[in-house]
Formats: C-alpha cells, sequence, structure tokens
C-alpha cells in the first residue's frame, strides 16, 4: 500500500509540476504577444498623428492662401516688347476682374523687376474700351514727366499703383536691361504682381524699327 501511495503521489507531483510549467510557457508567450503587439500599435499611433499633423498643416496654408485671393483676379493683354539699338520698351494691359481692389507692386521682365521711374502709365476711363495693339513705341521716346503715345497723356509713375475693381491701366515700361537686340523674334515673360499673387503672361520680342 505504501508503495502504491508513493506511486501515485508521485505521479502527482509530476502531474503538478508539468501543468506549472506549462502555465509558465503560456504566460510567457501571451506576454511576448502582447509586447510585440504594443508596439505595432505605437508605431502605427505615431504614424497616424504625423498624417493628421502634415494634413491639417497644408489645409491651414492653403485656406489661407485661398482666402487672400479669394475675390482677386487680374487678367493681362496687349502685351507687346520692341527693342532696337538704344533699347528697349515693354508695354502691356491689366485688368482687375475681381471684386476686390489691388495694388500692383510691380512689373518684371524675364523675372528682373523694372523701376518704377522707368514705368508711364494711363488709367482706362470706366467705360471706355481699348481697341487694336499698343502703339509701337522707342526707348528714346519715353522721357520726362509724362509722354504722349497714341495721342493719350502717359504719367511717369513713382511707386505702387492701385487699381480698383474693374479698373484698366496700360503700362509702357522702359528699358528693361536684359533685353537687347539679339532677342528679336524670342519669346520672354512679363509679370505683374499684387500683395497676394503674381501674373505672368508672354510674347515675342519685335524690333523697335518700321522697316
Amino acid at each position: 500500500m505504501c508503495v502504491v501511495r508513493n506511486t501515485f503521489y508521485n505521479q502527482e507531483l509530476r502531474i503538478v509540476s508539468q501543468k506549472r510549467s506549462w502555465n509558465k510557457e503560456l504566460k510567457f508567450g501571451t506576454r511576448r504577444e502582447t509586447r510585440g503587439l504594443s508596439e505595432t500599435v505605437s508605431v502605427l499611433i505615431l504614424l497616424v498623428v504625423a498624417v493628421l499633423l502634415t494634413s491639417v498643416t497644408t489645409y491651414y496654408a492653403t485656406n489661407i492662401t485661398l482666402s487672400r485671393t479669394k475675390g482677386e483676379e487680374v487678367r493681362i493683354s496687349k502685351e507687346r516688347v520692341w527693342v532696337n539699338g538704344s533699347g528697349a520698351v515693354a508695354a502691356l494691359k491689366i485688368q482687375n476682374l475681381g471684386g476686390r481692389d489691388i495694388l500692383v507692386g510691380g512689373i518684371r521682365v524675364r523675372g528682373v523687376e523694372l523701376e518704377w521711374t522707368d514705368v508711364y502709365y494711363y488709367r482706362v476711363p470706366t467705360g471706355t474700351s481699348v481697341t487694336g495693339e499698343l502703339n509701337r513705341t522707342s526707348y528714346a521716346s519715353l522721357t520726362g514727366s509724362g509722354v504722349t503715345i497714341d495721342g493719350v497723356n502717359y504719367n511717369r509713375s513713382n511707386g505702387d499703383l492701385p487699381l480698383i475693381t474693374s479698373g484698366s491701366i496700360i503700362f509702357y515700361a522702359k528699358g528693361p536691361g536684359n533685353v537687347q537686340t539679339d532677342d528679336v523674334g524670342t519669346t520672354i515673360d512679363l509679370s505683374i504682381y499684387t500683395n497676394n499673387a503674381q501674373y505672368i503672361t508672354e510674347c515675342n520680342v519685335e524690333s523697335a524699327t518700321n522697316q
């Protein structure tokens, strides 16, 4: 009887020992799986936060840009550039088609900004339409505080020019230094910019002579 009891007791001890060993393995495996899942979730959370921050920043910047340019629309037309041995002249018409007044902050030819003292302008009266192309004008004819071109008086500018809604201005700009006679027949860009935007157009350089 004692042998039997001891054997049974030993078997019980072995069974209990095995159960404890299994429990340890199960617990250890569970901890490993839980630890791996936490790391994955942490990485996913960081990625989601980064994407959200980027999206919010992009939305904010876009919203500011749209709010600033909302209602502003400028059309450039009748753009011309003439050049001869004396120098070059750029001419263009701009019209404010938007729902707000604008401030013309400068004119650029090939990315080079012109001095306002070299720019002559004419405000087209409200209700007046300008038909035909702008008059071919030479460098030497733009001098003094004002000039007459095609029967219209142009004033020399001394700074930024405001332009009301539906208003139009014609510009003649003297001597963009980066345009030479070698550029005749070349396409170049002209641009005007306001407080909120820049507007660009292109035209071919022409000879300022009539022959």
